[in-house]
């Protein structure tokens, strides 16, 4: 698989930089732009001309990326333009007329449908902006679509630093060990059930669902789940939530007997037979024996993981990750937190990775389709 840091760049090299700046407009969290930040330097200080494609948001809510712009102008000691367009003859004529070690971004990705869809006329588009492709933004690599993955079939792609950090971080937790290993899947996600749950419980010795995941296994038992969050694909959450638990697994899932439900400002714990309706799940009571799991997992040295947050931490329901995360922060553990809106809404000090979905497809498959894409696009490129 082609390296970036392998790659002579030459002063006027046109590169086309795929990222992951996937940041809101508030910029309070920016570790997503920072980790690559390295990589673009090592490009623009050898003389290449950069021309950045992200995206933020969905298509239909994609905001603009001026911001990004203005941050990335800050950190890097040099002007990043803006440029709206991402696919005109116009866009290509700009980026052909950027000067040696000066970088553009242009702009959301995602205000085409043809984005997501990985649609190669798009990506054939995007691909007249430059002459080769950093491949970055680890956080989107189990998204093949048409900047990230399409665009390599018309350009040779280079895997950035950003993101073989992120592979190197993840290998421990990826696949089966011999360490007792704890995962905890949660969020509104839908890849936290679809890839996490499917995969993690096969490789894993326990799983503690919350949040949507929870929720599916409960529909999944026939429990009623009131006015609890499904995410945006209840119907395939549900599908992978009766086959998980209809088939054999390496894990213990952990289905609590009650939960805590709230509405409208009131709390109150119930079990799961009885959760009313117009209430909805904002945390899990763990079992016994789950907190047996949790002394093992400190006593043994294991391995453990969250992938979103097993209950509604900002909202004040914290009982079950509070205990979660001091057995995951003892001596001994390895642990990791994984996605963005984890890491920003629980306290931790210990590792993190920002990649979210893709390091769940990465430690359910060991690759992601961005790396295939490059490995596939790759062969005979020099």
């Amino acid at each position: 698989m082609n390296r970036l840091r392998d790659k002579e760049i030459r002063p006027g090299d046109r590169w086309v930089y795929s990222a992951g700046f996937n940041v809101a407009p508030d910029l309070r969290d920016t570790v997503r732009i920072d980790a690559e930040l390295p990589d673009l330097e090592r490009i623009l200080h050898a003389g290449g001309r950069v021309a950045i494609l992200s995206h933020q948001g969905s298509h239909g809510d994609a905001d603009e990326l001026d911001h990004v712009a203005a941050y990335l102008t800050d950190r890097l000691g040099s002007a990043v333009g803006y440029v709206r367009d991402n696919d005109t003859a116009g866009a290509a004529r700009l980026a052909r007329a950027l000067r040696p070690g000066t970088a553009t971004l242009f702009g959301n990705t995602r205000r085409h449908a043809g984005e997501q869809r990985n649609d190669p006329e798009l990506a054939r588009r995007f691909a007249a902006l430059g002459d080769a492709v950093a491949v970055g933004g680890f956080s989107k690599a189990h998204r093949a679509h048409a900047s990230n993955a399409g665009i390599l079939r018309f350009l040779p792609g280079y895997v950035t630093d950003s993101v073989l950090r992120e592979v190197a971080l993840l290998e421990p937790w990826a696949g089966v060990s011999d360490r007792f290993s704890v995962a905890v899947l949660g969020g509104v996600k839908r890849e936290k059930t679809v890839i996490g749950l499917d995969a993690v419980s096969r490789a894993y010795d326990v799983v503690v669902p919350g949040g949507v995941v929870l929720n599916s296994l409960l529909r999944a038992l026939g429990h009623d789940v009131g006015a609890s969050d499904l995410g945006d694909d209840p119907d395939g959450c549900l599908r992978v939530a009766r086959a998980v638990l209809g088939r054999a697994n390496r894990a213990r899932i952990h289905i609590p007997r009650h939960v805590v439900v709230t509405r409208g400002g009131a709390a109150r714990t119930v079990a799961v037979e009885q959760i009313p309706p117009g209430w909805s799940i904002a945390d899990l009571v763990p079992l016994p024996w789950l907190r047996d799991a949790l002394t093992r997992l400190v006593g043994d040295g294991g391995r453990a993981f969250i992938a979103g947050t097993p209950c509604r931490y900002a909202a004040g329901f914290r009982d079950s990750a509070e205990q979660l995360l001091a057995a995951f922060a003892a001596p001994g553990v390895d642990a990791l937190l994984m996605g963005g809106d984890t890491i920003a809404e629980l306290p931790w000090e210990g590792r993190v990775s920002t990649g979210g979905g893709a390091a769940l497809h990465f430690l359910a498959h060991g690759t992601c389709p961005v790396l295939d894409a490059v490995r596939t696009g790759s062969e005979g490129t020099t």
